[in-house]
């Protein structure tokens, strides 16, 4: 039996955010909770924002006569859009939640906030393990984005499942005046707990969108030119990097002197295959440029 693809997973993630997402609104309302009103709403905007993710990686494959460079560009924006999109959200539901605690809480039935944290745990649980194991082979970052985030899910709801057995437990005690300040305050420990994970997609993003190298990248090509320096008598090298989504631009220079004297076409072509090899990662979203010259001003 063949493994799954990306888009197929990407699909099954997709359905399994909108099950948790109709359920946590449906839940969230009966039980007159913020936080899985919250929690639910928080899913369905990711379950939209995936979908615009599978739209983009059924782009990316496609070749184009008008952006002959491939569509690569594409997939840091929409991880730039979600990853923001998110982050807003979770800092309107704290600022709201806030507001909550200084009106005196609300009141909710326990026994259907119980019941929905125990349903979305299980469903996060089953997804974390399947995505993860499903990308193995793949190496997608939307679907390693996509595991970290049924990892957070999870853990946040079974935090939820813990808070609301207890704020449960406290009912009919001399401690029941805190029952109230339970769900906004665990919508605040919820959003402050969702927050950092799209924020660093947010700064991985930019980095991508603004062509920042990075460094294990550079460091391979760097090492990969040397030796071709060393190996084949040149006098220096340059080299430029960049990864945009999963596609890998990357420029190398071999220089040496108008004397230098470098053969047949064919021995510089197994030079360039000598330093793709060690450079590794070859395939289709690997660009690799591998350029000779005698003067250095052709590699600035």
């Amino acid at each position: 039996m063949s493994a799954p693809s990306e888009q197929t997973v990407l699909k099954q993630s997709i359905a399994a955010t909108v099950v948790v997402g109709v359920t946590g609104v449906i839940f969230g309302l009966l039980s007159g909770s913020v936080s899985i009103v919250f929690d639910g709403v928080f899913s369905a905007v990711d379950a939209s924002m995936t979908l615009l993710a599978l739209g983009v990686t059924q782009l990316i494959p496609k070749p184009s006569k008008r952006f002959q460079m491939g569509f690569w560009h594409i997939e840091p924006m929409v991880l730039l859009f979600n990853a923001g999109l998110l982050t807003l959200l979770s800092f309107y539901a704290m600022v709201n939640a806030v507001g909550s605690i200084l009106s005196g809480g609300n009141h909710l039935a326990f026994d259907w906030a119980i019941a929905y944290a125990a349903v979305v745990v299980v469903i996060c649980a089953f997804m974390f393990f399947y995505v993860r194991r499903a990308n193995r082979p793949i190496g997608s970052e939307f679907l390693a984005l996509d595991v970290r985030a049924w990892a957070m899910s999870g853990a946040i709801t079974s935090a939820l499942l813990v808070a609301f057995a207890i704020a449960a437990a406290l009912k009919g005690t001399a401690y029941e005046y805190v029952t109230p300040y339970v769900d906004p305050a665990i919508l605040i420990v919820l959003t402050l707990c969702l927050i950092p994970l799209p924020i660093r997609t947010v700064f991985q993003a930019l980095k991508e969108i603004f062509l920042v190298a990075p460094a294990e990248l550079d460091e391979r090509v760097r090492q990969a030119a040397a030796n071709a320096v060393t190996r084949h008598g040149f006098a220096d090298y340059r080299t430029y990097v960049a990864k945009v989504g999963r596609s890998k631009t990357i420029e190398v220079y071999l220089i040496g002197t108008p004397e230098t004297k470098v053969g047949t076409l064919a021995e510089l072509d197994r030079i360039r295959a000598e330093i793709g090899e060690e450079i590794g990662d070859p395939g289709h979203d690997r660009w690799l440029t591998i350029a000779f010259t005698g003067d250095a001003r052709w590699a600035e």
